[in-house]
């Protein structure tokens, strides 16, 4: 799991969109989250796998924006908007190296035989010939 630097993070306190009353219009709870990928302290295979997933995003500078405003405290915003960052982290895929394997004895005989058995099937569909 990776872990992210505070100091790394840029946060902007922005006012919440659509309804809510009076508190939505004057306060300022939502959290826009900006971490840039490319400066970030994290190894190069991590950064590169990333980009890759979520190449749709990332900004041209190398941003990833995420904006929280489903709470009605800006703590609670801050905290929920840096889950989803890491949640987006630990959401990479890391690939498995395939270990290739061979078939069993008892496979390979189980196959032949079932092999054997479909042409003889096949062989007794044929028309019936006089001269043999």
């Amino acid at each position: 799991m990776i872990k992210i630097k505070e100091s790394e993070l840029r946060l902007s306190f922005i006012r919440s969109r659509g309804p809510g009353g009076q508190n939505v219009n004057k306060v300022s709870t939502a959290v826009q989250l900006k971490y840039n990928i490319v400066k970030a302290d994290i190894p190069e295979d991590i950064k590169k796998r990333f980009c890759e997933q979520y190449k749709n995003k990332i900004s041209k500078n190398g941003d990833v924006i995420i904006v929280a405003q489903s709470h009605r405290t800006q703590n609670k915003n801050k905290i929920d908007a840096i889950n989803r960052l890491e949640s987006l982290f630990s959401d990479i895929k890391i690939p498995i190296k395939r270990i290739p394997t061979k078939p069993s004895w008892s496979s390979q005989v189980k196959r032949v035989e079932s092999k054997k058995k479909r042409s003889v099937l096949k062989r007794n569909r044929k028309k019936v010939m006089l001269d043999e």
